[in-house]
C-alpha cells in the first residue's frame, strides 16, 4: 500500500501563488507517475499535472506556464508550484501515484486539499 498525504492549499488571491506538497510512504519502491488531479464543484474530474520518475512532464493547457509540477524522489514528494492563479483553479486538487506491480497499474490517491482562489 501506498499512502498519499497532501498539505498546501487554502485560500490564494488572483494573481497570487500557492504550493502544494504530496507525500508518499509506505510501500514506494517503484513508484511510476505522480500528479496532481482537481475537481472543481460541479465540473469532472482532470489531470493538472504529471510528473514520471524520468522527470517527464506534462500539463493541462488551462495552466501551462503558470504551474510547475516537481519531484524529490529521495524524499518520495511530489510538489505543485501554482502561479498566476485565477478563480477558475478553484477545486480540491488530488495527488495521485502509480505503480506497476505485476501486470497491473495501481493508482493511489490522497484525500485532497482545497485551494479557493478569491479575492
Amino acid at each position: 500500500q501506498v499512502q498519499l498525504v497532501e498539505s498546501g492549499g487554502g485560500l490564494g488571491q488572483p494573481g497570487g501563488s500557492l504550493r502544494l506538497s504530496c507525500a508518499a510512504s509506505g510501500s514506494i519502491f517503484s513508484l511510476n507517475a505522480m500528479g496532481w488531479y482537481r475537481q472543481a464543484p460541479g465540473k469532472q474530474s482532470e489531470l493538472v499535472a504529471a510528473i514520471s520518475s524520468g522527470g517527464s512532464t506534462n500539463y493541462a493547457d488551462s495552466v501551462k506556464g503558470r504551474f510547475t509540477i516537481s519531484r524529490d524522489n529521495p524524499k518520495n514528494t511530489v510538489y505543485l508550484q501554482m502561479n498566476s492563479l485565477k478563480p477558475e483553479d478553484t477545486a480540491v486538487y488530488y495527488c495521485n501515484a502509480d505503480k506497476l506491480i505485476g501486470a497491473v497499474v495501481v493508482m493511489y490517491w490522497g484525500q485532497g486539499t482545497q485551494v479557493t482562489v478569491s479575492s
